[in-house]
């Protein structure tokens, strides 16, 4: 009997015991989808690309500290929603418009050239087809120096013939700007020899004599030319005064700048008249949602100061200056955001 009754309690402890195990086992378990879910709640990432241009100029430094802006201080997005925002280096305007209205471009913001932007948005040029790209904010102005050394002996942009010049990165696009300019000081790509290189390259080369001169434009200063000025002395071109004046008459993206001389204190005594060719200005595709639109532009804006932090070129995030018309039609998005905060202009 004291046998039957030891069997009879073994059975009962080790019964018990699975019972127990079974029982942490299905709690845990379930403890672990609870986290899961959860888990996957947190990890609903949406990710933004931003994409810049080639290192050298303004684009890069403005696109990475938007990217860092939004990333850290997004606005509106539902609970359980994160954004990654990256900032991508690409071979400038013409490769940003394509890729956003693209279905595999992997872009949903970037920046671009309003010159360019305004030839693709219309189908015009070398773009064959409407790109139906639209305007998130104004930023920049893309102030274009035609730069040289003091060696060189040129003195006007008509000197350039018979020159070998630096004319933006391949495939960037800059011929839709600067033919323009070119023509109203009597010159064509056909009277130099057309060089293609970033601006840090073109710096490189004014320094080793393998190009005679070299258009640069973004931003002020411009690295570039704030690093060749350490080594050589640097001379801006001068644009004609007449030939400016048509240019702004005849496109919606040309304006009269100055460069300051305290930007550039080794190269520069007084100021510089300039040429805006193109304000530099961020981007999206017209498929893109309103609300996507809407929370990037009011975080962009709100957190101004934050770029500024990063290049100079943050001071044109600020009320007069985003809402310009430089020639694209601005994304629903952002016009909700600007007429929200009364600064639309109809």
């Amino acid at each position: 009997m004291k046998v039957i009754t030891t069997y009879f309690t073994i059975f009962c402890l080790v019964f018990a015991l699975c019972f127990t195990i079974g029982c942490d086992n299905k709690d845990k378990q379930s403890t672990e989808n609870e986290a899961s879910e959860t888990d996957e709640k947190k990890t609903n990432t949406v990710f933004i690309n931003i994409g810049t241009a080639s290192g050298g100029g303004a684009f890069v430094q403005v696109g990475s500290a938007i990217a860092g802006v939004v990333e850290k201080n997004i606005e509106g997005l539902d609970e359980g929603v994160e954004w990654k925002v990256t900032a991508e280096s690409t071979k400038g305007t013409q490769e940003n418009i394509r890729r956003l209205v693209s279905d595999d471009g992997n872009l949903e913001f970037a920046l671009a050239n309003a010159a360019i932007s305004y030839f693709a948005v219309q189908g015009e040029g070398d773009w064959k087809k409407v790109h139906p790209i639209r305007a998130v904010m104004t930023l920049a102005p893309n102030i274009g120096l035609f730069v040289t050394t003091k060696a060189s002996g040129i003195k006007s942009i008509a000197d350039l013939k018979g020159k070998r010049v630096v004319v933006g990165p391949a495939g960037a696009g800059f011929e839709y700007f600067l033919e323009p300019v070119l023509g109203e000081h009597g010159v064509t790509y056909n009277d130099f020899s057309p060089l293609n290189a970033p601006y840090f390259d073109a710096a490189d080369m004014l320094t080793n004599g393998s190009a005679d001169a070299a258009f640069m434009g973004g931003a002020h200063p411009i690295p570039a030319v704030t690093q060749t000025s350490a080594t050589l002395d640097i001379f801006f071109i001068p644009f004609e005064p007449a030939s400016i004046d048509k240019l702004v008459e005849q496109y919606p993206f040309f304006d009269k700048r100055t460069v300051s001389a305290e930007e550039y204190e080794k190269i520069l005594t007084e100021p510089f008249d300039s040429l805006n060719v193109g304000s530099m200005h961020l981007i999206t595709a017209e498929s893109v949602d309103e609300e996507t639109v809407y929370n990037f532009t009011k975080t962009v804006y709100n957190n101004r100061a934050e770029v500024v932090k990063a290049h100079k070129a943050g001071r044109a995030i600020n009320e007069k200056n985003v809402v310009i018309n430089v020639g694209t039609p601005f994304h629903p998005g952002a016009i909700r955001f600007y007429k929200e905060i009364g600064i639309w202009i109809e």
